[in-house]
Formats: structure tokens, C-alpha cells, sequence
């Protein structure tokens, strides 16, 4: 049957993520650091204003574009953070998660076979999008020895007369990377000069350790060629609410919501009134949950180093990404061993582009008693190997 099925569909690469959680669920007694998504449960007084708004009978759709409160507040949310001005009206529009988001930049940018600039490493979905999209994805690497930070150079080598676009994801899912002024404004000057619009993608705005996070549209003359997509689901404890969120010049969104009301209608209702709450009434959960995942990210991270699995320092998202190095194992083959013998799940890094290969995701979005447990097992993993002697005190387990 597979005649029936176009070209492009095929091509497609499944996710290298989805593999790991197939394997690990034919599986007893596995402690997974693979999940991407906060262990918190969305905040209590959030979920209530949603079935509060059920209760009230608002099961139907709201405007395409989102209910005209929940704009208004992302709108003033901006501009209180970053003194950006969007007008609720014409430059915000609200999605089914950021994946609609990137989905629909894409799809009114791209004529078939243009060129996007795609960062890495990155989220999956990031290239295969582009190419669902029609377009083509121009990976553009970067390494452990710059902090995952893209260079113009690197940038400027990938310029063709089709590239339309430089696809950003930071804070980096998978490596906790946080771009820097400067990087940025390297990236600015590529897109200025060669015309290209940056999609910049900033769900983990809120999750930043120790440094402040720069949206990208404030940089000079970046206001009109950039489109920031955002949303709940990372700060807010809000992965299954399903609502995102574009935030760019009105020529961008009312393009991107042609394509929206016809695909979508509009985002989970129940979705948008409590993110409503979150936005207006959620600062300190945000805040509270960031602390936590602060801690978890030293624990983790010291963990790693001791036991020789160098790691770099994440500034952001809830993720680190050690080398394997020194095992001297492909990081597939290492992956899959460690969850087959120990029955603890990590994701490659070549999952996320070749800039990942000899690395590994670990997500500390779980509990510090998982953390322990997994750095106990992946010592235990080690030694077994002869890879690493024992760690120095105080023991992982708890």
C-alpha cells in the first residue's frame, strides 16, 4: 500500500526519542530521565479555573484566534518582561502547543524546496516540520567547545539563494544551552543581511538559571523579521493543556491564521481559560518550580562529571547532555545497553543531529530520588563496563 503514500511522508524519519519509550514499556522496574515534560502536575488553582470553565458551560469554540483575554494577557506579559508591544488583535495568536506554532511559521514561509537554517543539536520535530512543510532543512552544527553556540560563520557558510529562515530553539532542548547577547546578535546580522526571517523558539524562556533570558525580538531591527513562539506547557506545568502561542508582526500572524482556522478552529478552550489564570495569577509557581529544577540540575550535573562523564553546564530547559566519551561506545549502542542491563532510559544524543552524536540526554524534570537511583544504576552500569572507578563519597543512592 505503501504506492498510496506520498514521497515526502516516506522519507520521514520516525522519532528517535518515541524508539526508547517503545522499548522501555515492555519493560518492568525502568527509571526513565528520557520524558521531556514537567513532573509537576499543573497547579491547582489552574486546573480549577478550567473545569470551573466547563462547569460554566464553555464547551464550544472560541475566536480562531484565541479568547481576546488570554492575547491581552500574553501581550502585556511581554511587554512587562521584555518591553515588547503586540497588539493582542493582529500580532498574537494562540495554538495548539508550540508544534502548531512551528508548524504554520513554516508552512507561510516556505514555497517547496526553499531552505531553512536549522540549529543543532535540536528538537526532533524541528527538521522533520521543515520538511512537512515543504521546505528543506539545512542542519547547521555546533559543539561542546563553544556551549552549543551558533557562530555567524557557521551560519553564513549554509546561506543559499533559497534559504528563507533560521530556525532557533533556545533554551535548547536537548542540550540546556542559553544563547548568549553576543551569539544572538551574530545570528541578527546573518538574517538582516541576507533578508532571512528568524523563527526563534522560547518555550523555555522561564526555566533560566543564573542569567536572564533575551527574547530574541529585541534585538535591533529584529522586531519585524522575527516570529517567537512560546506557550504553557514547559513553565506552567501545562504539557497536556495543548496551548502556544506566536507572538510577530501582524503581516506573520495573519498569514499564519489562515492556515490556523481552517487546520485547527481554535486551541482547547478549557486550555485557554486556564492558561488565562496561569498567566495572571501563576508567578509563583513558576518561580517555585524553577528552584527545583535548579537544585536537580546541580545534583545531575555533578553526578555526571563524577563519574567522568564530562558535562558542560545547562543554563536552561530541564535537560543535560554528558559525553560518553570516555566509554568509547556509539551513543545508540550505549543507550541501548544501559536500559537493557540496568533498565534506565536516557536518549541519544544523535536523536537530536549529528552535533549530538557521543552525547546523551538526561531530563531532571523527575524526582530527586530518580535522579539518585539512575546515577546509581549508571554507575553501577560503569564499573561493570571497567569504564570508571567508583565515585568519590557521598554515595548516589539515597
Amino acid at each position: 500500500m505503501n504506492r498510496h503514500l506520498s514521497k515526502s511522508i516516506q522519507s520521514l524519519r520516525p522519532s528517535g526519542i518515541r524508539r526508547y519509550f517503545d522499548i522501555a514499556a515492555t519493560m518492568d522496574d525502568v527509571v526513565t530521565l528520557g520524558i521531556g515534560e514537567p513532573d509537576f502536575v499543573t497547579p491547582a488553582h489552574i486546573v480549577a479555573a478550567g473545569v470551573e470553565s466547563l462547569h460554566d458551560g464553555l464547551t464550544g469554540y472560541t475566536s480562531n484566534a484565541g479568547i481576546p483575554e488570554l492575547r491581552a494577557a500574553i501581550s502585556a506579559q511581554i511587554a512587562q518582561r521584555y518591553g515588547l508591544r503586540y497588539s493582542p488583535e493582529s500580532e498574537v495568536l494562540v495554538t495548539v502547543g508550540v508544534s502548531e506554532a512551528l508548524f504554520l511559521a513554516l508552512k507561510v514561509l516556505l514555497d517547496p524546496g526553499d531552505e531553512v537554517l536549522v540549529v543543532e543539536p535540536c528538537f526532533v520535530a524541528n527538521p522533520a516540520l521543515v520538511q512537512t512543510a515543504g521546505g528543506v532543512p539545512v542542519m547547521v552544527p555546533t559543539s561542546v567547545e563553544t556551549d552549543f553556540q551558533v557562530t555567524r560563520a557557521e551560519l553564513e557558510a549554509r546561506v543559499t539563494p533559497r534559504t528563507k529562515a533560521i530556525l532557533l530553539s533556545y533554551p535548547s532542548n536537548p542540550t540546556g544551552a542559553v544563547l548568549t547577547r553576543e551569539h544572538m546578535l551574530e545570528v541578527a546580522q546573518v538574517a538582516e543581511e541576507y533578508d532571512l526571517v528568524v523563527i526563534s523558539d522560547e518555550i523555555y524562556e522561564r526555566l533560566v538559571y543564573g542569567i536572564e533570558h533575551i527574547n530574541f525580538a529585541t534585538l535591533p531591527s529584529m522586531f519585524e523579521r522575527a516570529i517567537v513562539l512560546s506557550g504553557m506547557s514547559k513553565s506552567y506545568a501545562m504539557t497536556g493543556w495543548r496551548v502556544g502561542y506566536v507572538t510577530a508582526p501582524a503581516a506573520f500572524t495573519e498569514a499564519m491564521y489562515k492556515i490556523h482556522q481552517y487546520l485547527i478552529m481554535s486551541a482547547p478552550t478549557m486550555g485557554q481559560v486556564a492558561s488565562l489564570r496561569a498567566i495572571c495569577h501563576g508567578e509563583d509557581d513558576v518561580e517555585s518550580m524553577r528552584r527545583e529544577y535548579d537544585r536537580r540540575r546541580s545534583l545531575i550535573v555533578d553526578g555526571f562529571n563524577r563519574l567522568g562523564l564530562t558535562c558542560f553546564e545547562p543554563r536552561g530547559a530541564f535537560y543535560a547532555f554528558p559525553s560518553i566519551e570516555i566509554t568509547g561506545m556509539h551513543d545508540e549502542a550505549f543507550c541501548e545497553a544501559l536500559l537493557q542491563e540496568e533498565r534506565l532510559a536516557l536518549i541519544p544524543g544523535s536523536a537530536f543531529g549529528d552535533s549530538g552524536r557521543g552525547f546523551v540526554r538526561a531530563s531532571y524534570a523527575t524526582s530527586e530520588a530518580n535522579i539518585l537511583e539512575a546515577l546509581d544504576r549508571l554507575e553501577r552500569f560503569l564499573l561493570k563496563h571497567g569504564i570508571a572507578k567508583r565515585a568519590a563519597a557521598p554515595e548516589f543512592a539515597a
